[in-house]
């Protein structure tokens, strides 16, 4: 079982879907017994469709300001979780001089599915459902969620 990160970062490429989901879901189900934070290579504003799954459970995500790495206040990460190729590429670079892990949890973009607002809607608690059984297998060693 992996060690227990005092403090994680979640990123993709834009900090508007895939790492404020794991975000909110990780605040959400550990709350303060885990430092957690997101960023995205590049920023854009939060996904409307994200923050509606995200409230469908409870979570309240509205607040979220994306953030890039560069815009990141502090950098000192037990673990950073990349959720894109891209955020894995600068994730790796990034901690090339930081005693830090690194893992890829490569997950679909939602916000590329076409269709009706149901099938995008769909696609989206695809993304949140997969995210929440990750981060529950994950983070196990911080003992059961508080939900």
């Amino acid at each position: 079982m992996a060690e227990r990160p005092a403090s994680v970062l979640f990123a993709c490429t834009l900090n508007a879907l895939r790492s404020p989901m794991a975000e909110g879901i990780t605040k959400f189900l550990y709350g303060h017994r885990i430092y957690v934070d997101s960023c995205g290579v590049r920023t854009e504003a939060i996904d409307p469709f994200a923050l509606l799954v995200l409230d469908e459970i409870g979570i309240d995500s509205s607040r979220h300001k994306p953030k890039s790495f560069q815009q990141l206040e502090d950098t000192s990460f037990d673990l950073i979780v990349s959720l894109s190729p891209e955020a894995q590429h600068t994730a790796v670079e990034m901690t090339r001089t930081m005693a830090c892990t690194v893992e890829f949890w490569n997950t679909f973009d939602a916000s590329l599915m076409e269709g009706s607002r149901d099938v995008r809607l769909g696609a989206y608690r695809e993304v949140r459902d997969s995210l929440m059984r990750r981060i529950r297998a994950r983070f196990a060693i911080l003992g059961p969620p508080q939900v």
